[in-house]
């Protein structure tokens, strides 16, 4: 295949020569900055605001082109329609025929200058592309949502190309009218379901619509859209998923989100009456929710294998064991076996398929769809986040020692794979392992086949996390232990302080899941067009080390809102961290664990259930010590780890982009 460059030199126009993006050396000096770095003489700071600054120049020459071109495309149409005028009295049918195909080398003329933004346009993202791949972290999402978001914005002229798109519609609008020489052709705006059949207007609507798909790539990273994968599927391949996409199946797979984090849920309002009705003490009940995230750490590991190949038999296989778990979990009661009970968790461990959930989006549904089946993945999940606690019906448990026993109402919550965030930067499946077909092919240039391969263990894994991808996990770790203490120990600490029944619990638990929407449309659809993802980072780290410090018991009286408050505090900042961390965490991390079955998907997963495992143990240990303490020895590990995490996030802030 023709390289990139080559085909740029091969295809441009002459007379256009000179307003080209100059490709070849941009491509040199990145080349040159990689030599540079690793040779100590210049620093990553200084190369990306000289990167940035011929980035501008060269976008800059593009653009102010354009705008000179539509301005000559403007005045000939201009000059048209005086003509048409003139002709439209006099009904002179030749006239009017040369008026048509005039009218239709203006439209000749117009689709250079599509192809000319759309060879610029694909220069920009290849040259970005290749910056990324040789820093090793991207530095697109920041150029672009920089440059894009800005009022004097250059970039959006190549986003939405607003004076080609208007220069089109004149074209479309005065063909029709001759069309009909009497001017009774409806017009296109009056009427727009009807379709002009000019060869001329038909291939520049098709030019357009692949220039517009083209450059959607670039405004959709500007935006921090965390689902879609960097490389962007050709036309034919986007087929393809049409094709066999069904949307029943993506029903299915919403359906089996949801059903899972109601599974999930559905038991933290009783797990601690639950632990007591068969004779165990309260504080097991951190046992119960532990041993499903235990079992999640295995689980995660072979549904992530076993996507590579298949999606619906993953999926069967995890509502069969969830079905084998629940049972075993209702039975426990009549049998009063403890040990029955905890199988039971374990077996709904096992049948954990969020990563297939996540990876049958991304690999099924189209990608002119992809944005909406994203949506509903993170909605599903939310609504079953909040309907779990809501469905539970603690009137079933017998509540034998809750009277003489304010600690036997101390259940412990678990916070199941609440991994949806803003969205999902790890909806990113195998197929993105495949360079979109005009993918640069420059002579010793790219990188070596071993470097485009996956990472085979999770020890090969671990040598690609680089000091940023370490730091974003902890600060996954972080967040995950930080809302496991706040869940599970909530009916604890809410019988013991303030006397809540269950069902009061269960309604709290509710009201904190229904904030994931809300929080995710203001900060996906306003924060993030205003800050950059490094500056929410570190503001929300900041406000969930406030809430966790306001949750500490400082006195022998501790309130009701001072508990709320800190609670709807630590959660809500914890939801936004989770999504601008997952975000971050795609953009830091190498390529090769955005694919195969160490990616990047798994170890965030591993590193959320490892710290509801830690968090789960760390409730069960502190329970010895009595209920007067369990409170802020919980919350000591909570705030020394979100303390840490906020240190090691300076100590990468520059490198976060």
């Amino acid at each position: 295949m023709v390289n990139f460059g080559k085909r740029l030199m091969a295809d441009q126009l002459e007379e256009w020569k000179e307003y080209y993006i100059n490709y070849k050396m941009m491509k040199k000096k990145v080349k040159q900055y990689v030599q540079q770095t690793q040779n100590g003489g210049r620093n990553r700071e200084q190369v990306l605001k000289e990167f940035s600054r011929m980035l501008d120049d060269q976008i800059e020459k593009i653009v102010l082109f354009l705008l000179q071109q539509q301005g000559h495309l403007a005045s000939r149409i201009e000059k048209l329609g005086e003509e048409r005028a003139l002709l439209m009295e006099q009904a002179d049918a030749s006239q009017i025929s040369e008026l048509r195909e005039a009218y239709r080398e203006v439209g000749i003329d117009l689709m250079k200058l599509l192809r000319f933004v759309d060879m610029n346009a694909t220069g920009i993202r290849k040259i970005l592309k290749k910056f990324d791949k040789r820093f090793g972290y991207k530095f697109t999402d920041y150029y672009v949502s920089t440059r894009a978001n800005h009022p004097c914005s250059q970039l959006q002229q190549i986003f939405k190309q607003v004076g080609i798109v208007a220069v089109v519609g004149a074209l479309s609008r005065n063909l029709a009218f001759l069309q009909d020489h009497q001017g009774n052709f409806p017009s296109i705006y009056d009427h727009p379901s009807i379709t002009l059949k000019d060869p001329i207007i038909e291939q520049i609507n098709h030019s357009v619509q692949k220039l517009t798909h083209a450059t959607n790539l670039l405004q959709f990273i500007g935006q921090h859209a965390l689902i879609i994968p960097e490389d962007m599927h050709s036309g034919s391949e986007d087929l393809v998923d049409d094709q066999s996409y069904h949307f029943m199946s993506l029903l299915l797979n919403l359906a089996n989100t949801f059903l899972y984090m109601v599974n999930t849920y559905i038991i933290v309002p009783t797990a601690d009456d639950y632990s007591v009705s068969l004779g165990a003490a309260a504080t097991v009940c951190g046992v119960i929710i532990g041993s499903m995230a235990v079992a999640q750490v295995f689980s995660s590991v072979y549904f992530s294998a076993w996507s590579n190949k298949s999606y619906f038999r993953p999926l069967v296989f995890s509502s069969i064991m969830l079905f084998l778990g629940n049972l075993l979990y209702a039975l426990a009661y009549d049998v009063n076996s403890l040990s029955v009970l905890i199988v039971g968790r374990l077996l709904c461990g096992l049948g954990s398929a969020r990563a297939v959930n996540r990876r049958y989006i991304s690999d099924c549904v189209p990608l002119k769809t992809r944005l909406q089946a994203s949506a509903g993945f993170v909605s599903a999940s939310a609504l079953g986040m909040a309907c779990g606690p809501a469905l539970a019906e603690p009137d079933h448990i017998v509540r034998e020692n809750s009277v003489n026993t304010p600690s036997s109402d101390s259940g412990h919550r678990r916070n199941s794979n609440l991994e949806d965030g803003l969205a999902q930067p790890f909806l990113i499946d195998a197929k993105e392992s495949l360079d979109e077909n005009g993918e640069d092919n420059d002579e010793n240039e790219e990188d070596p086949e071993d470097s485009h391969k996956p990472a085979t263990s999770l020890a090969a894994a671990y040598r690609l996390l680089t000091p940023s991808v370490k730091v974003q996990l902890l600060i996954y770790f972080m967040l995950k232990f930080a809302m496991e203490i706040l869940l599970s120990e909530s009916s604890v600490v809410t019988t013991f302080y303030f006397n809540w029944s269950t069902s009061t619990v269960a309604m709290f638990l509710a009201v904190l899941g229904l904030t994931v929407l809300p929080v995710n449309v203001i900060v996906g659809s306003y924060v993030t067009n205003l800050f950059q993802d490094r500056q929410i980072l570190v503001a929300s780290e900041i406000m969930v080390l406030i809430g966790i410090a306001m949750s500490f018991r400082f006195t022998s009286h501790y309130s009701v809102p001072q508990y709320v408050s800190s609670a709807l505090i630590t959660f809500v900042f914890a939801e936004v961290l989770e999504g601008v961390n997952l975000s971050l965490l795609s953009r830091v991390m190498s390529s090769r664990l955005s694919r195969g079955t160490y990616n990047g998907g798994l170890l965030s997963t591993e590193a959320g259930t490892l710290a509801r495992v830690a968090a789960d143990m760390t409730i069960t240990a502190a329970g010895y010590l009595g209920q007067n303490s369990l409170l802020n020895v919980t919350l000591l590990p909570s705030f020394v780890i979100c303390v840490a995490s906020i240190v090691a996030t300076f100590c990468t802030y520059n490198s976060l982009y």
